[in-house]
């Protein structure tokens, strides 16, 4: 590690361990990718979930030569204590991160930074570095491969043998996402190689595995190959830095016309596709333990081929076995199965509706009059309360140039909105907030909002938290300009923040991410200013389900509200006056319906139009008070 970078602590949380992995999940996955990385640059702490915990216990046949300390939870830095870990976390600073799918991001950026020449590290984030980014609330992948597997086979392992006869629904849904065809950005051109290899009957064969595979074999252990395709050429090629073959290359003019629809689909090689990534090592110690178990049970795995075929095939992934190794995880060697006869398969377990995807017509066909008017017979209206402090506004000129929203990119008109937009949230929470108390700036971005409030609030604690790690540091590096103590910056999806608060804030969070929010801040009874955004993003989600209020329910169904959603997305000034009017109409109806939810839970609320309105075509804003 270069001397002028700041010593990293990543802080693991731990249970118990059982056979070769470290409990909760979470923690043997973050050893499995230090491992596989080669990544020493961090200091790793296990944390004790328990009392009864001691240091041979917990440093006993951990990872190789991974160096591990134990620390209890009250000694953590305090903002690591506000999150769900594993997190990391910047010694003598300000900045966490936190959950599985950042803290794993984080890792494979500092090791490809500290060493360029491990692309292939790089590589495990996939096409535009995008592997595992979305949050697990809005991604049905992220949260199977970060929340639901590792939860499932947690219960599995630890269930009584006659609550583990079956096949965990979460395993299922893996195995039938395995059966999937695969998308990826170069597909025409694969699926037509494809197509001219089935054209001439010939199987490309599958580049020799590196060195490095070859030295993990075992004394007398048999190297079988997976079974020979385009796929896995082209899969193992970009592993091996190889190019894929010329005989494959070369489109024939017949090939070249051929329909897109004609075309073959591709099959999985790894878990999102064709290609190894990070999806690939989060998942591998969990069906471990859950193929280990199921064998020790005697359980026959008929039912799950292609989940038996990608654990064969990840073990063959240059580096796997190694890292195995180094965390002491036998890896079982499978026969390979096959698919279970037609009568048997009626008879095996299928994946429960809640897992399933959401099916459900995106396509809204109609305007929103019928449903409005449906509404206004039952006595609903949009209701927008008296601003209360319509001509407040902060002095920007007498502000440091690092506070004003100005000081980036933004054009001078856009800065103007921007500042409006910061004069109504920051009058709000003004009146709400008193000394000592804690204010969350959720979705924070660029930190607009939560630097102006840190600022003109030293008395008060500010946490900022925001998903996306460049924004957020362009926010702490407006903090250091300003020299402000009392900000603290967490990069986490908004479930790994479990800290408790006074005030949430947020500006603009977009679609679900406002009733996230409010369910933060319902859960910690705290007050609330939020200005929602993106109405026609929202949809039925593993937690939230529309309408939200009881009043709605009664009234509307998922669609219907839906119909609201999507028209309330009509508010830009480039649209007619008399559409704009129904589009801010539908907002008002759909916050309604977040307002009227929150006040079911005992709270005072009021939606209110940002001052001026042409701040934004999003010019909404909650005020909610816990009674």
């Amino acid at each position: 590690m270069k001397d002028n970078v700041a010593e990293e602590h990543l802080y693991l949380a731990f249970s118990h361990q059982y056979r070769d992995s470290i409990f909760p999940l979470h923690t043997s996955i973050s050893l499995f990718l230090l491992s596989y990385c080669d990544c020493k640059l961090f200091k790793v702490f296990l944390v004790p979930t328990g009392e009864d915990v001691g240091d041979q216990c917990v440093t006993k046949n951990l990872a190789g030569d991974l160096e591990v300390h134990l620390i209890s939870r009250c000694q953590l830095p305090v903002v690591v204590q506000s999150c769900t870990l594993p997190a990391v976390f910047v010694k003598d600073d300000k900045f966490c991160r936190a959950g599985l799918s950042v803290v794993l991001r984080h890792i494979i950026q500092k090791t490809f930074e500290a060493d360029p020449s491990k692309k292939d590290v790089l590589e495990l984030l996939g096409f535009k570095k995008t592997c595992l980014k979305a949050c697990a609330e809005v991604s049905q992948w992220t949260r199977l491969c970060e929340i639901s597997i590792p939860l499932a086979v947690e219960r599995f392992l630890t269930a009584s043998p006659e609550h583990c006869q079956a096949i965990p629904p979460d395993i299922l849904l893996f195995e039938r996402k395995l059966g999937e065809p695969v998308r990826v950005h170069n597909d025409d051109k694969i699926r037509r190689q494809k197509l001219q290899q089935q054209k001439a009957g010939a199987k490309t064969a599958v580049p020799v595995l590196a060195e490095e595979t070859a030295e993990e074999l075992k004394p007398g252990e048999v190297h079988e190959h997976p079974p020979s395709s385009l796929e896995l050429s082209v899969a193992f090629s970009k592993l091996l830095a190889q190019e894929a073959p010329d005989a494959i290359s070369r489109e024939a003019p017949h090939i070249r016309r051929t329909k897109t629809s004609d075309l073959p689909l591709l099959d999985h090689v790894f878990a999102e596709g064709l290609y190894f990534t990070v999806a690939d090592l989060v998942l591998l110690p969990c069906i471990h333990q859950f193929l280990v178990s199921s064998k020790k049970q005697g359980k026959n795995l008929v039912d799950l081929p292609l989940i038996a075929s990608w654990y064969r095939r990840v073990q063959e992934v240059p580096g796997v076995k190694k890292a195995a190794g180094k965390c002491n995880m036998e890896l079982l060697q499978l026969p390979e199965l096959m698919s279970a006869p037609k009568e048997q398969l009626q008879n095996s377990p299928s994946v429960p509706e809640e897992l399933e995807e959401n099916n459900e017509d995106s396509h809204f066909i109609g305007g929103p009059r019928p449903t409005m008017t449906k509404l206004m017979e039952n006595g609903i209206e949009a209701k927008f309360s008296p601003h209360p402090c319509p001509n407040w506004t902060l002095d920007w000129t007498s502000l440091p140039s690092a506070v004003n929203p100005g000081e980036g990119k933004m054009s001078r008109d856009r800065a103007l909105r921007k500042q409006q937009q910061l004069n109504n949230l920051v009058a709000a929470v003004t009146k709400l907030a008193k000394p000592g108390d804690l204010i969350v700036d959720f979705c924070s971005g660029g930190g607009h909002v939560g630097i102006v409030l840190a600022y003109m609030m030293p008395s008060c604690q500010v946490v900022l938290i925001e998903n996306k790690e460049l924004s957020l540091i362009r926010a702490k590096e407006r903090s250091d300009e300003l020299g402000l103590n009392n900000i603290w910056f967490i990069q986490a999806n908004l479930d790994y923040f479990n800290g408790t608060f006074n005030i949430g804030v947020a500006l603009h969070a977009c679609g679900v991410a406002t009733d996230m929010v409010i369910e933060h801040c319902l859960r910690a009874r705290a007050a609330f200013v939020i200005s929602p955004c993106c109405y026609g993003f929202i949809q039925n989600t593993v937690k939230f389900k529309y309408p939200r209020s009881h009043q709605f329910k009664e009234i509307l169904s998922y669609k219907e509200h839906m119909i609201l959603c999507r028209f309330a997305d009509q508010t830009a000034v480039q649209l007619p006056p008399e559409r704009r009017l129904v589009g801010k109409q539908c907002m008002g109806l759909v916050d309604l319906d977040r307002a009227w939810a929150a006040e079911e839970h005992n709270y005072s609320v009021q939606v209110i139009s940002m001052e001026p309105e042409s701040c934004s075509p999003k010019n909404n804003m909650f005020v909610g008070i816990p009674a």
